[in-house]
């Protein structure tokens, strides 16, 4: 074999960052791909509750009361009281929003992990107990039935 096979020439030595530039570009396209299936991704929690509270509004204004206009001008001058109490709320603290739902995230989560135990104990189904059997933990009451303790640490 000849020495030119053998080595690339200089000029046409490989990019040492293409492999990071070919994920990039994937990782690109799949996030592109992702928001174009999910659609636009949801604002800020401060974003969200003056949505919600633009959407409630909505609702119940257009409920039709049995008082007629009165009770719905009662209704409409409520709403705006509403909107008039919550609006500088979230104008003052945005961030405050953001961590009170990051806050909840972190709690379902911490629930979920205690209770995800318990539940599969709870309905894992276990063999008739027999003589040879010992003692499990549902039957230390004796079989009276009742309640048991969980220990959530």
């Amino acid at each position: 074999m000849s020495d030119h096979t053998e080595r690339p020439a200089p000029e046409a030595a490989p990019d040492p960052d293409a492999w990071e530039q070919a994920c990039a570009e994937d990782l690109a396209a799949e996030r592109a791909r992702r928001r174009a299936q999910a659609g636009p991704p949801p604002g800020s929690a401060a974003e969200e509750l003056r949505k919600l509270v633009d959407a409630v509004a909505g609702k119940v204004s257009g409920i039709q009361l049995p008082g007629g206009g009165t009770a719905q001008g009662v209704v409409q001058q409520v709403i705006a009281q509403a909107k008039a109490v919550v609006e500088p709320v979230i104008e003052r603290n945005p961030d405050v929003f953001d961590h009170l739902a990051s806050a909840g995230s972190e709690l379902l989560a911490a629930y979920r992990a205690a209770v995800q135990g318990q539940e599969a104990r709870w309905t894992r189904e276990e063999p008739p107990r027999g003589p040879g059997r010992p003692a499990g933990p549902r039957d230390d009451d004796g079989g009276k039935g009742g309640s048991e303790r969980i220990d959530l640490d």
